[in-house]
């Protein structure tokens, strides 16, 4: 019989040490498919908004790269403020 069974997914992860990695790249994944959708809904190219935010388009793609989870607070909230949306984060 496994040692899992009854337990949750996020406690195997921790288990095996890998629910922090996990969870970075869920979030990460989350924030790139929000950032495309509003994108998508204003019909804003990637050029488009890397100009919005004063940036490059190769720090665009890095931040819309779902595995990329290297990103800083100061671009996420240049993107939001250039899609008009506002950042919200906390501790839970």
């Amino acid at each position: 019989m496994s040692q899992y069974i009854g337990s949750d997914f996020d406690d195997f992860l921790e288990d095996e040490g890998l629910l922090e990695e996990a969870t970075s790249v869920a979030i990460k994944r989350v924030v790139s498919w929000q950032i495309a959708q509003e994108m998508k809904a204003q019909k804003l190219t990637k050029t488009a908004l890397a100009k919005k935010m004063h940036t490059s388009r190769a720090a665009l793609n890095r931040l819309l790269d779902e595995q990329d989870t290297s990103l800083t607070l100061t671009t996420l909230s240049g993107a939001a403020n250039a899609l008009g949306k506002t950042l919200r984060i906390e501790l839970a």
